[in-house]
């Protein structure tokens, strides 16, 4: 338990309980959940520069850290195909991957495929199903993809000025606004609180919110003044209770509690709102393909870690159709912007593509 972990190097109730958020990210967890641990292990473990378990903004957005990827393969003459949607991977006789087909109706062959969308889409949509054991079938299926987070983007006319730290005279960015910024994280029975709600069907009354203003360290993202505002909230149920769905009153009810949160802590918050874009669990799985919303492809919990990650005997990558690989976050080992699971992939594949 995470709780257990943190008594033992801190005192501080509210220092406790913002450490904690780290053991429930994109978690349907408590920290008081067995096995919640290790996700916090999971979001301090690495390096960024030589500076351990520290994180960073990208210069740009995160789009731009797509694009740096997509340049540095066209370098290698790589061919990108943009806004071509998979419809199928293409197999041989034989049973091997030899390509995919787009949806208008093109034909990409190769001798190996590599997927980076989730177990769910790759083995589920995208494979023929007869092709594939069933015991393996069953297990995608049964991946446990609960996601608590709604994502809420907010363009801002002024930047926030929080009570505990007001802001400067000529408006300028403090040391706090270029860091993360936990909200309702007073004390780690706030979170379990929050998590409790949401397993009755109920968006969170008091969410746990991190907030991020990436405009304070990279100006261009931006008109002068103004400030783009990023908010993980935890934690929204993907289905509401009694079947309701997620419309755009619900919605907004939810964004509303959100920035009533928000105002406590910097008043004149909503004063400041000119835009917002929310993005519920059903929203990130219908834009993005993320299973339930899951932004790991599947919970990061110890049944679905190491050697069961996405299934067992199924955690190096290949899959049950010889020359299809799974390298996204639903492989070992899980979520974030790291690139692990994408590199061991692609290790795997190239010492499978030596032998063909």
């Amino acid at each position: 338990l995470p709780g257990q972990i943190l008594d033992q190097w801190f005192e501080s109730e509210p220092l406790k309980a913002t450490l904690a958020t780290d053991a429930v990210i994109g978690a349907m967890a408590s920290p008081h959940t067995p096995g919640s641990g290790y996700v916090l292990l999971h979001h301090v473990m690495g390096e960024l520069e030589g500076r351990r378990g520290a994180w960073g903004y990208v210069a740009g957005g995160m789009g731009a850290l797509s694009q740096a990827i997509a340049r540095a393969a066209a370098a290698q003459g790589v061919h990108i195909f943009a806004e071509k949607a998979v419809c199928h991977v293409l197999l041989g006789r034989d049973g091997r991957a030899q390509g995919v087909a787009l949806q208008d109706g093109t034909e990409v062959r190769s001798k190996l495929v590599l997927s980076n969308a989730s177990p769910q889409i790759t083995f589920l949509e995208l494979t023929p199903q007869e092709q594939l054991p069933k015991d393996f079938v069953q297990r995608i299926r049964q991946v446990d993809t609960r996601s608590p987070v709604t994502k809420i983007n907010v363009a801002v006319d002024q930047l926030p000025s929080f009570l505990a730290a007001p802001n400067a005279r000529d408006g300028r960015p403090l040391p706090h606004h270029q860091c993360s910024i936990h909200l309702n994280c007073e004390g780690t029975h706030l979170l379990h609180q929050a998590f409790t709600e949401a397993t009755h069907g109920h968006p969170s009354s008091r969410p746990m919110i991190e907030l991020c203003i990436p405009s304070a360290l990279d100006p261009g993202l931006a008109p002068r003044g103004c400030h783009v505002v990023s908010l993980f909230t935890q934690y929204t149920p993907s289905v509401l209770a009694g079947g309701q769905p997620w419309d755009e009153q619900a919605r907004n009810a939810y964004a509303d509690t959100v920035f009533d949160c928000i105002e406590a802590y910097a008043p004149g918050f909503k004063a400041s709102v000119i835009g917002r874009d929310i993005l519920t669990p059903p929203d990130l799985e219908r834009i993005f393909g993320l299973p339930g919303g899951n932004i790991f492809h599947g919970g990061m919990s110890l049944d679905q870690l190491y050697f069961a990650r996405p299934a067992p005997s199924y955690s190096g990558y290949r899959s049950p159709i010889p020359s299809l690989y799974l390298c996204g976050s639903g492989a070992h080992p899980g979520g974030g912007v790291m690139g692990a699971a994408g590199r061991n992939a692609a290790r795997v594949a190239l010492e499978d593509f030596r032998h063909l």
